[in-house]
């Protein structure tokens, strides 16, 4: 999150969600690049310009807003840091029972008279591309499905006042694989080649003289003869196929897309404009809202174009994934109900 304070519009917010995990298998190509493009922001990092001179955060422990001063780093002590909540998801909800460190972190604000939590938020990924074209919605929805509801249902329990809430970060959503790749391939001929009784590839062909070969899919692979088209107009033709923020149409509310999927992209610096052929291409970097944070982003008060929702970077190589990023303002006394209430707890 980065702040700040403009005279007319009231507090100017970024909020970028960025998984720099290929960041650091070429550091010497992709780092500068990645500084330049991300205005120096580098990873998961709260930044509060020196004009904001009221911001407090929540101690979790002590339940009261502490008044934000200096400068802060917390890293190998995570989950005993009072000022966030740090959670993995339980193991059982792990679909290959291997306990990783995909879970989510909050941390609650208040700018002035607002407050809000901010979520960042890792799901799982879809391990093998045959098993998610096996069945619509694919296994691994379903466990995505089920980790963000968990999260749902940790940051509005009642052990803490209910929030505005802006939940971001790589949440792997896929495209409904069996639903897409029927679209790509209609009438192709299909053929599955089988290892030890389990399919290892699954290709599909053109039914005229030739048969060219129009996609292989195997456990890493998704090479489509036609990979430009996902970039078409920004996807927007794939975006019927983008459904597992449906599940959630009551709870969390997204700003229209506008640009093309943000994964995978290419890792080598010379081809960052290009996606890599391991996985159908995929919105996977959001920014989602509870309803009252969207009532915050829209209000009246705010011109259309200080509402940006777009990635970073998108003719330059960012690594796999392309940083997503919302920009909005805050406008004055947009918390004026509950001001008193935010404040009387502050620390000095």
């Amino acid at each position: 999150m980065a702040g700040r304070e403009t005279a007319v519009q009231g507090t100017g917010i970024l909020l970028v969600t960025a998984n720099v995990g290929s960041l650091f298998e070429d550091p010497t190509n992709l780092q500068k690049t990645w500084l330049r493009e991300f205005y120096q922001a580098l990873g998961s990092f709260y930044f509060i310009h020196e004009s904001l001179d009221n911001v407090g955060q929540f101690d979790f422990k002590a339940k009261k807003f502490k008044k934000v001063m200096g400068k802060e780093v917390c890293s190998k002590t995570l989950e005993s840091t009072p000022m966030l909540e740090k959670e993995k998801f339980p193991q059982e909800y792990f679909p290959e029972s291997k306990w990783s460190r995909k879970g989510f972190i909050r941390t609650r604000w208040a700018l002035d008279d607002c407050a809000f939590d901010l979520v960042n938020i890792h799901l799982f990924h879809d391990a093998s591309n045959i098993v998610a074209y096996q069945r619509s919605p694919s296994v691994y929805s379903g466990t995505r499905q089920k980790a963000l509801n968990y999260v749902l249902d940790r940051i509005t329990d009642q052990r803490y006042e209910n929030l505005p809430y802006f939940v971001f970060g790589d949440f792997n959503f896929r495209l409904d694989a069996k639903q897409l790749i029927q679209s790509l391939t209609n009438n192709a001929i299909e053929k599955t080649l089988m290892n030890k009784g389990e399919a290892c590839q699954i290709t599909f062909q053109e039914p005229v003289d030739g048969r060219k070969l129009l996609l292989t899919v195997e456990k890493k692979l998704f090479d489509y003869v036609y990979p430009e088209i996902f970039q078409e107009q920004n996807g927007r033709s794939f975006l019927k196929f983008d459904r597992e923020l449906s599940q959630f149409k009551d709870q969390l509310h997204e700003l229209q897309i506008s640009f093309p999927p943000s994964y995978p992209y290419s890792e080598d610096s010379r081809r960052g404009k290009e996606y890599m052929n391991t996985r159908c291409p995929a919105w996977c970097d959001r920014i989602l809202m509870s309803s009252s944070a969207r009532d915050l982003v829209l209000k009246p008060e705010n011109e259309e174009k200080s509402v940006v929702y777009d990635n970073i970077g998108p003719k330059v190589c960012m690594g796999d994934h392309k940083p997503v990023f919302l920009s909005f303002r805050i406008p004055l006394g947009a918390g004026k109900a509950n001001a008193n209430k935010r404040w009387c707890c502050v620390v000095q």
